[in-house]
């Protein structure tokens, strides 16, 4: 009798289990179908702005940012911020690509933290154009072989990357957007037992990153900046001996193992990138700007600069000097502050201080990160 209770249990689980598969097929086929009449409603999206001539002129930062906003507002749960988040720009990532997709350069080789970034703010539908340096990025957006690039700008632990800034100096590129992205490191190899490293292969800001650790657990070990974590992959590749510090994708791309990780010495590591491309953007409804101020020597300089921003309740997040080119002993500010260029009270305040300053250059008005 009880064995006849238990298969009849179990009989009923199965058939509540079959009922619950069905309600998820059939809303798998919803959201199949209300995919696909947003694409239909993106072409026409396309079609309404006329004959334009490349995916770039369709993208509109400010317009994403929003809609990812909105999905963050909305959002009751179970699935995270993040996952929601994620999930909507692979969807007008895909939706874009109808025309062609965006061509976005990065710090390459493959397998970089700069590819994850491009990856998390485009979608993986965008293509990915691996470059040699910073400066290439620059250059091939510039040129317009790139539509836009992704460059990292500042960490969390290890503060400015100065060769970014550095590039503003003398490139007419514009900041389009901005990514933060939680960066894990961990030590590569190709036989992933720790005991056969010998030599450790990382981007600098990398090595800083997980300086107290390789003291504690490598303290031996020869240490080698590279040009990035993708190049101390493909290195660590090469020989048993070899280790490489990198994302855990670096794994999939040069196939490697993971021998430690994460190692990064701070939990809260995070790399922030900035999204540079040839043209400025409408206000997104939460924008930061990013300036460049060239200050004539003259006393309390700096102080006129910061007051008009100070007086109208302008929140500044960065202020950094760097020597201007051309001009010994003269310094650049990078400021960023919140607001955008084209809104008051931030355009009033550039008024006043373009004034005064020796020049003020606007690099550029974007939406703040979404997480």
């Amino acid at each position: 009798m009880a064995t006849g209770k238990k298969a009849a249990k179990e009989k009923a689980g199965s058939a509540d289990l079959a009922s619950v598969r069905e309600q998820i097929d059939g809303i798998d086929r919803e959201i199949q179908n209300l995919i696909a009449e947003r694409a239909l409603w993106a072409r026409q999206v396309g079609k309404a702005k006329g004959k334009l001539a490349a995916a770039v002129d369709y993208y509109r930062p400010e317009r994403e940012a929003q809609v990812l906003r909105r999905v963050v507002d909305r959002n009751q749960g179970p699935l995270s911020d993040e996952v929601l988040v994620r999930l909507f720009r692979e969807i007008m990532s895909a939706c874009l690509a109808q025309q062609e997709p965006l061509r976005i350069g990065y710090l390459g080789p493959e397998g970089t933290f700069s590819q994850q970034a491009v990856q998390k703010h485009f979608g993986h539908s965008a293509k990915g154009l691996p470059l040699a340096s910073i400066e290439e990025v620059f250059d091939e957006v510039a040129a317009g072989n790139a539509d836009f690039g992704v460059v990292p700008v500042e960490n969390s632990g290890q503060g400015t990357i100065q060769s970014t800034l550095d590039m503003f100096l003398t490139s007419p590129l514009m900041i389009c957007g901005e990514v933060e992205l939680h960066v894990h490191q961990y030590l590569l190899s190709r036989t992933g037992r720790i005991e056969d490293v010998e030599r450790v292969y990382s981007h600098g800001m990398s090595l800083a990153q997980c300086k107290a650790w390789l003291r504690q657990h490598l303290p031996k070990v020869e240490r080698h900046a590279v040009a990035s974590n993708g190049e101390a992959a493909r290195r660590a590749r090469n020989a048993d001996d070899a280790a490489a510090i990198a994302g855990e994708a670096a794994t999939h791309v040069y196939g490697l193992k993971v021998v430690a990780g994460p190692i990064e010495d701070r939990a809260d590591n995070t790399t922030r990138f900035l999204v540079i491309g040839r043209a400025s953007f409408p206000p997104s409804g939460n924008d930061r700007t990013s300036l460049l101020v060239f200050i004539r020597d003259q006393p309390g300089a700096l102080y006129r600069i910061l007051e008009p921003l100070a007086r109208r309740g302008i929140s500044m997040n960065r202020i950094e000097s760097r020597p201007a080119h051309g001009a010994l002993w003269q310094y650049a500010f990078f400021i960023e502050v919140a607001g955008h260029a084209g809104e008051d009270p931030l355009q009033e305040a550039l008024r006043e201080i373009d004034g005064f300053a020796g020049d003020v250059r606007v690099l550029g008005s974007y939406p703040v990160a979404v997480p």
